[in-house]
Order: structure tokens, then sequence, then C-alpha cells
């Protein structure tokens, strides 16, 4: 863990294998997001972004759940928490799978929005109940639950504030796994492995282009699948895969 000297962090990060764990570590403010667990998110991101042994992530949070949302103290106090909305507005761009226990409510929602992939536990609540506060969800939720669940249901989270069960969100389609209580982490991670036994470069691509999909035209899908394409199909990855194939054994991917 390359934390673990520090277990204070207010985000861990863990390499197991071509996979990066990171985890919201604030359990006692139930991971609520202040400035310093907004950067310590961040720095976790460039990390997964920038080290060329590393497919994929997964996000999670210790303790009861995996985040309430902004904290209302360090709100009231001016903190800055810039770092959180460049994560949600950016996300990482290898595939992030989030892993969700007890709660992701509100801002912690949007945080788990931001992720590719979405595992949660039995009985866990989703929801963004700002409008119960005087607010409404201003960190992507908005904008990224009506293409997950449908517009209904996303219009009847955003103005009733009231939270969905982990079981309906995987019947709508907001959860790709439903866990045991205590086994978000392992079944994300499992996930996680089998996207980072594929190709890095192609993994990439392809989550860049999933979600170019929503919203975008079919010009623009082109427009952007052209460049990734060339970068892509014209890799060593893309030589070793098919000679692997040929000599029947696993290929050895370098991300170039």
């Amino acid at each position: 863990m390359s934390d673990e000297v520090n277990q204070e962090s207010p985000v861990l990060t863990e390499r197991r294998g071509r996979v990066l764990l990171i985890t919201l570590n604030r359990p006692d403010a139930m991971n609520a997001i202040n400035a310093d667990l907004a950067n310590g998110l961040w720095a976790a991101v460039e990390e997964l972004n920038s080290d060329d042994g590393l497919t994929a992530g997964v996000l999670t949070g210790a303790g009861r759940g995996f985040s309430a949302g902004m904290d209302l103290k360090a709100f009231s106090r001016g903190e800055d928490i810039g770092a959180m909305f460049m994560f949600i507005q950016n996300g990482a761009e290898k595939p992030l799978i989030g892993a969700i226990e007890g709660f992701a409510l509100a801002g912690g929602l949007e945080l788990a929005l931001s992720c590719d992939l979405l595992v949660a536990a039995k009985g866990v609540k989703i929801g963004i109940p700002e409008v119960k506060r005087g607010l409404f969800a201003a960190g992507g939720g908005l904008l990224r639950l009506p293409s997950r669940v449908g517009y209904s249901k996303a219009m009847e989270m955003a103005i009733t504030g009231e939270p969905i069960l982990a079981e309906e969100a995987l019947d709508i389609g907001l959860i790709a796994r439903l866990s045991e209580t205590g086994e978000a982490v392992d079944v994300a991670m499992g996930l996680a492995e089998t996207v980072a036994q594929n190709a890095p470069l192609a993994v990439a691509a392809s989550k860049q282009l999933v979600r170019a999909t929503v919203g975008a035209t079919e010009e623009e899908f082109w427009a952007i699948q052209g460049p990734l394409q060339g970068k892509v199909f014209t890799s060593n990855d893309a030589k070793e895969g098919p000679t692997a194939f040929a000599e029947k054994r696993e290929p050895k991917w370098t991300g170039t």
C-alpha cells in the first residue's frame, strides 16, 4: 500500500497487480468531502492515469459507507474542494469501478457516478437528497443520472430526494453488480482484474468511446474514434494480441 505509512491520510491507495485500489478514508465523518479528501482523491486519480503499470482502478470508502457527500462544516468554513469537481468533471482516463457499502448519498453518489461501473452491496442506499436541504445536486448527478436510469427515475430521485436501494439500482441499470454485504470491494476487484487482463490502450480507448456516445451525434462519435483507432491499431499491443493468439499463449501487454 503506497499510503500504509500514514493511515491517517484522507485517501489511501494500494496497488494490486494492474489495479489501483483507492479508499476514501474519513470513516468518522462518513467520508464526507473536505479539501483534504478532494485533493487526495485527485492525486490518486493522477497516479492511476500516469502509471503505465496500471490498467484500472477501484474506488471505495472506509467504514460504514461510500460517502455522505459534501462536508457541510468544511463548506461553511470556505474550504476549497475544487479538486472534487475536477474529478467529477474529468473522471479517470482509465476504467474506474466504484465499490459501495452502506450508502452513496448526495455528492457521494456524484463521486460514484464519475466511475465507469458500480458495484453495490445488498441494502445500500443511493440517492441525491440535496432538495431536502434547500440545495440541488450540483456535482453532475443531474447530468449523469438520466443516462444511467432513464428520465422518469432520475426526475423522481432529483425532486423527491428519496434514496433507492441497491437491489432497485441493479434492476434499472445504475449498478453493474450486486454483492453480499461486506463484499463490494472483492466483487469490484474481480471485475477490475478481468478488465486488467486486456490491452491497456484498447481498454482506455473503449472507455472513452462508450462515454462519447452519451449525447454525441454519430458524426461526433466517428470524429473521436478516428485518432484513437490510429493510436491503438498501430500500437505494439495490437501486434502482440494476434501473435499471442496464433502462438496459443497469453499476451504480454506493454501499453505501447
